[in-house]
C-alpha cells in the first residue's frame, strides 16, 4: 500500500461537498421516490447516534463494525439499543426494527484505531427481533467480481441529511486492491455503514460497505472493503450464538371431544 493511501486513511477529516456532486444528489422523500430503495434504512445506536445499515434478508441487515461499537466504552452496544428504521422519510419509516444479535468481525476489535486492516474487517451484521416482509422492502443481495467501467452508487443518512436517504446516483472505483476498495462518493459523518452499490445488469447490489472518509492528496476519497466471505462469516457467528429456544412443558388434558387442544382416549370398542 502506498504512503498516500495509509496517509489517507489516517488522516480523517470534513470537507466542503462539491457542487457537482451535489447535483449528482437526490433526496428520497416519497414513498414513490422510495421505490426499490426500502430495504435501506437509518440504523439508531443508543440514545442519540445514528448510522446507515441495508437489509440483505428479512431479518439480517448490514453495516459497519463501528456503527456497533459504543464509543464511551468501546463496547458492543446492546442489541436492544440499536434500531433499524427501513426507508425512514421525515420522520416516518415503512418499518421499525429492534436488534436481537450483533456479528462483528472478530478482526475489527484488534484494530480500534483507524488503518488498513481496520476498515478491511469493519463490518457488522443485525439479526432483527422480527423480520420486515417482502411486501414492505426487498433486500439487496451481494455483488461478486468486476464492476463494469467502476460505476458505483450509494443511498445513505448523513450529518445535515438525517431524516431522509440520499441517493448519489453515480460515482466511481479509484482503486481496489489489497482487500480495500476507494470511491469519490459524497459521504460525510452518518453515511458509515451504508451500501456502496454496484449494478449488476437492471439490479444494483452490494459491493462494500462504507467504513472511512479522506483524502488521496487531491480529493475527498471514501474507503470500503472487499466483502468476499465475510458476510457468510457473520451469519455463521450468528447462528452460533443464537438463543436457544426455551423448553416449555403443557400439561395434557382429557380431551371431551368438542377441542383438539387435550389428549384424546378412545376405547377399544371404538367409540
Amino acid at each position: 500500500m502506498n504512503k498516500i493511501l495509509v496517509c489517507a486513511l489516517l488522516c480523517l477529516s470534513v470537507f466542503a461537498t462539491q457542487s457537482h456532486a451535489q447535483a449528482n444528489k437526490r433526496k428520497l422523500t416519497d414513498r414513490e421516490d422510495l421505490y426499490g430503495w426500502e430495504a435501506i434504512g437509518r440504523l439508531d445506536t443508543g440514545k442519540q447516534g445514528f448510522c446507515t445499515a441495508t437489509l440483505i434478508a428479512q431479518d439480517l441487515v448490514l453495516t459497519a463494525a463501528h456503527c456497533a461499537i459504543e464509543n464511551k466504552t468501546g463496547r458492543p452496544y446492546e442489541p436492544e439499543d440499536v434500531t433499524f428504521r427501513a426507508g425512514l422519510s421525515n420522520g416516518k419509516s415503512l418499518a421499525d426494527r429492534k436488534v436481537a444479535q450483533i456479528a462483528i468481525h472478530p478482526e475489527y476489535l484488534k484494530h480500534p484505531e483507524l488503518s488498513a486492516a481496520g476498515v478491511r474487517a469493519d463490518v457488522a451484521l443485525m439479526r432483527l427481533e422480527q423480520p420486515i416482509p417482502y411486501s414492505v422492502a426487498n433486500p439487496f443481495a451481494l455483488h461478486s467480481g468486476r464492476v463494469a467501467g467502476n460505476e458505483v452508487s450509494i443511498a445513505s443518512y448523513g450529518r445535515g441529511r438525517s431524516e431522509a436517504i440520499t441517493r448519489e446516483r453515480s460515482c466511481r472505483i479509484l482503486d481496489r486492491r489489497q482487500g480495500l476498495i476507494t470511491f469519490n462518493c459524497d459521504i460525510t459523518f452518518g453515511s458509515s455503514g451504508s451500501a456502496l452499490l454496484a449494478r449488476n445488469g437492471p439490479r444494483w447490489q452490494i459491493l462494500s460497505v462504507v467504513s472511512a472518509v479522506g483524502t488521496n492528496g487531491r480529493q475527498k476519497v471514501g474507503f470500503g472493503m472487499e466483502l468476499a466471505g465475510i458476510v457468510a462469516d457473520l451469519k455463521a457467528d450468528l447462528r452460533r450464538d443464537a438463543p436457544k429456544p426455551k423448553a416449555s412443558i403443557r400439561r395434557l388434558q382429557v380431551g371431551s371431544g368438542k377441542s383438539s387442544s387435550g389428549a384424546k382416549f378412545i376405547s377399544s370398542g371404538g367409540s
